[in-house]
Order: structure tokens, then sequence, then C-alpha cells
């Protein structure tokens, strides 16, 4: 790399620190490549906080940060229909969010990546093209206004979140992101737990009372629980929600230990880079799974791939290996997101079709095709017949022929 004169130059800039960040920071290090991860302390996204198999084995997660391992999901009706359908020789681990990001930024920096603690403002660039990213620093502990401050870098990979600034500044497109509202509350786990309750089944409630649009949750986290609810609705008050939804399952009498709400997308963007020096990953790029909102294994796969794409960037300076990263990105997992985009605009509608849609995972093929998509990432191309059945079992459903 040739001198420039002035501050040092990283390869890459990193504009957010959680999953798709972090892991995209990691990537870059490993790839030896030199690289300043920014992030905004103090904030913890709510999230449900579920990371399966796949996730675990492909990136390494330690034991010892799985605050809950479920072993069972239960939807529940609008009619109070409960099916509980086993995870059947596995789990699915629960995460704290604090506690996960955290830890994938200090893997990060371990390898060598430079953490800085700031909100990003803008990019600006140089006559050689150098990126000087502007950003307001923090202090240590994050919560007082800093100094300004720059990083200067030849490529930025953004992952800022949900209305992503970098992508808003930098990415044609970005204005057409779609996203669900999201809210919940972390709960002391009950000591003198109300019946039916068990420390490792995750609830899903399917209740337009709840959301409109989406589903509520009650997902345990080991000493305390996430319970919330999501809504594209702008007038739905997801706060009054929960409150129903505690109710409901009886932990409107445990101590609440904090409230959390952030908008998720549900549709990834168009376009992923400005065609020049800049990547998104993540929920900047809108990879989270539309019908069930599960976004941590898709941030850290989109994360892993633009680090790929913005390694080889990096080294042919051929701007356009930056469209590698939403191109495989939607080749793995493009078809998943477009059933389940199928699926919310059709079930979630009301709650007489989502009765049916409870009634219909009661079906054993259903459960077991979809958990194995689930803990795979995949869509499951084997036994053929068990899909016919589906296929066959969903039109009675959807022509009204099945009971309820």
């Amino acid at each position: 790399m040739s001198q420039t004169p002035g501050p040092e130059v990283f390869d890459a800039v990193v504009i957010g620190g959680g999953p798709a960040g972090a892991t995209a920071a990691h990537e870059l290090v490993r790839s030896g490549h030199r690289v300043a991860l920014l992030d905004r302390a103090g904030r913890i996204k709510p999230c449900g906080g579920a990371i399966p198999p796949r996730l675990i084995k492909d990136f390494a997660i330690p034991d010892h940060l799985l605050v809950a391992k479920a072993r069972c999901a239960r939807m529940v009706s609008p009619k109070d229909n409960r099916v509980d359908i086993p995870i059947e020789g596995g789990f699915v681990g629960m995460v704290d969010r604090d506690q996960f990001d955290e830890w994938l930024r200090e893997r990060a920096a371990s390898a060598g990546a430079v953490r800085h603690t700031g909100i990003f403002e803008r990019i600006e660039r140089d006559a050689q093209g150098v990126c000087t990213v502007h950003y307001h620093a923090r202090t240590g502990d994050g919560l007082r206004d800093g100094p300004a401050a720059t990083l200067r870098a030849r490529c930025v990979v953004g992952a800022d979140g949900a209305r992503s600034e970098v992508a808003r500044q930098e990415v044609r497109g970005a204005e057409k992101g779609r996203f669900v509202f999201a809210y919940h509350e972390i709960v002391r786990a009950p000591e003198d737990p109300p019946a039916g309750y068990d420390a490792s089944r995750c609830d899903v409630y399917y209740r337009g009372e709840l959301s409109p649009d989406f589903y509520g949750w009650v997902f345990p986290h080991g000493r305390t629980l996430s319970v919330g609810t999501g809504s594209a609705d702008k007038g739905f008050s997801l706060r009054n929600a929960t409150s129903r939804l505690r109710a409901v399952a009886g932990l409107d009498r445990f101590e609440t230990l904090r409230r959390e709400g952030a908008p998720i997308p549900m549709k990834p963007l168009p376009s992923w880079d400005n065609g020049r020096d800049v990547v998104l990953a993540g929920d900047a790029a809108g990879v989270v799974a539309p019908a069930s909102g599960e976004g941590i294994y898709y941030a850290m796969a989109c994360g892993q791939m633009a680090a790929e794409a913005a390694s080889q960037f990096l080294r042919t300076g051929d701007a356009r290996a930056l469209a590698t990263a939403r191109r495989r990105f939607m080749k793995a997992h493009g078809k998943v997101f477009w059933v389940l985009g199928i699926m919310q605009r059709f079930w979630y509608v009301n709650d007489r079709r989502r009765e049916r849609f409870v009634s219909i995972c009661e079906d054993r093929d259903v459960q077991q095709l979809t958990f194995e998509a689930y803990m795979n990432k995949e869509l499951v191309r084997r036994r053929p017949m068990a899909h016919i059945r589906i296929f066959l079992k969903d039109m009675a459903h959807l022509l009204g022929l099945a009971r309820v």
C-alpha cells in the first residue's frame, strides 16, 4: 500500500459493532488487513437472542455465551390453540445481546482490529480516493460527548443498523427499505414460575391484539426473559401490547429490568454498495428474515460476505468486487427470504388466517422440514413426498376445506 502523508490510513473502517460489523472486522483482520472498528457505545438492540446450531458452528461461538438452550417452540393461536414443536436432537442457543455483541467486538480487537467509540457523521474523499470517516467521538463510558474525530481508510463497511446513515448517504436505493418496529422488555425470570412456564421453551403468539402484522414472543434467557412484539403499523402501541402479552403469559408481576425498541428491516436493499468504496452489511443491508424476524445468523453471514468482497476490492482495486457480497448472499438465502415474505404477507393478515397457520404447524411434516431449514439455514430438498403432502394440506387450508 502506498504511503499517504498525515494520519494512518487503514485498509478498512467498519462502522457499527453489532454481529455484522464485528464479524466483518474480524474476517478482514484475518485476511491480513489493517482495520478500524467504529461503534457507538451504550445501546442494546431489542432482540429475542436466538442463534441456531449453524451459527454456533460456523462462527465458533463458545458455550459460555449461551445463557439458555431452547429445546421446544410453542406457537399460540388467537383462540389459544397451542402447538409445541420439539427441537429433536438439538437446541437453539439463546444469547444476551449486550454480552454477545461485546464478545464479538473483543474477538475482532484481539485479532487486531483497532476499536474506536463514536457516532458516524459522514465520509469525505481526497484526490487519491482515500476515505475520511468523520465521527463524533464518545468518552470511555460512552455516555458523554467527546470531540470530533476522523479515521482514514481505502474502504468502508457500513454495518450501522436499520436506517443506516452510511447507506442513506452512500448507497442508491437505501430509501426503499421496509421496517417493522420491535419492542421488548427484559424481565427477571420467575423463582416461582406460573403454571405452564418452561425455561427451555420459546413461546410465539400469533394474535392481532399483540401484533396486527407480526407476532409476540416470550424467549428464555436463563435468569431473564425477553418479552416483546413488533409491527409495521405506526399507530399500534407495542408497549401496551407487551403489557397484554405479559399478563397472558403470567409474567406481569415480575420485575422489569430494562425496555428497548428499534426498527427491524424486513427486506434486503436492492444494492449494498456504492460502486466505489463502500459496502453494507447486516441490518444496514436489510438482512432480517421476514415472518420470523431472525437476524443474528443472517447478519453474521452477511458481515462475512461483505468482508470477503471488501478484501477482494482491497487486493485488486476493482470496485465491482463489492457487489459480490449481495449476489452471494441472495444466492444462498434469497429463496428463503422470498418464501418467508410471502408467508408473512398471507398468514399474518388477520386472526382467521393466523388460526389456520398455527393449525398447519401441528403437522409433523411441516415441523420437521421447518426446523431442518431453520437449523441448517437452507431449504430442505430431501423428502419430496413430504413437500407434496404439505402443499396439499396448505391448499386445503387456503380453500377453507380443512377444519381448524
